[in-house]
């Protein structure tokens, strides 16, 4: 554990501020679910809740299917990372952060397509920290469980001149469907 030196007082009601530098860097906003845990040492943990943290292998299995499928690469995300793979290197992009366009995706609550209208040189990244495009045609899902997004599903090439059409179209969909569901249960 990160000491960062700021001490908080409890309110009458039992809240603590968490200081908006830190709410910054982990990307916490106001509504956004917080799990509480106690450890053996009486120290209290606040983690960002995910409902699909616990479903790794899970979306790993259904990633898998939908890049044996489409042959294309395919990412499960929860609101923040990367948490299945496949098609593309899972030391590369495994719990890498998501960018601005995936997190405006779900907030939306629709699916963006992006097709590069260059056949070789430039393209489009999803991840927070990738100033290169690397992929000439995205397609990015949100996953609603309820009516919140948890997540997306994300179908990537590097093949150029390939644009996403219907057919990937409808494999999003079917599986942010089904995850949404899944989740939900």
């Amino acid at each position: 554990m990160k000491a960062t030196g700021i001490v908080r007082r409890i309110d009458h009601l039992g809240r603590v501020v968490i200081p908006i530098s830190i709410r910054r860097n982990l990307r916490i906003r106001e509504g956004d679910p917080l799990e509480i845990f106690v450890d053996k040492d009486s120290e209290i943990i606040f983690k960002k809740y995910s409902p699909l943290v616990g479903l790794e292998d899970f979306a790993q299995m259904y990633t898998d299917s939908l890049y044996k499928t489409s042959g294309r690469i395919v990412f499960i995300t929860d609101k923040e990372a990367i948490i299945a793979v496949s098609g593309a290197s899972k030391k590369e992009y495994m719990y890498k952060p998501l960018g601005d366009i995936v997190e405006k995706v779900m907030n939306e609550r629709r699916t963006f397509c992006y097709n590069s209208s260059l056949e070789q040189g430039t393209g489009l990244s999803f991840l927070s920290d990738d100033e290169d495009g690397k992929f000439s045609s995205i397609l990015i899902a949100p996953i609603i469980s309820g009516s919140e997004p948890v997540g997306s599903v994300i179908l990537c090439s590097m093949e150029p001149g390939f644009k996403m059409g219907e057919v990937e179209i409808k494999l999003a969909a079917t599986a942010t469907e089904f995850l949404g569901r899944h989740i939900s249960q």
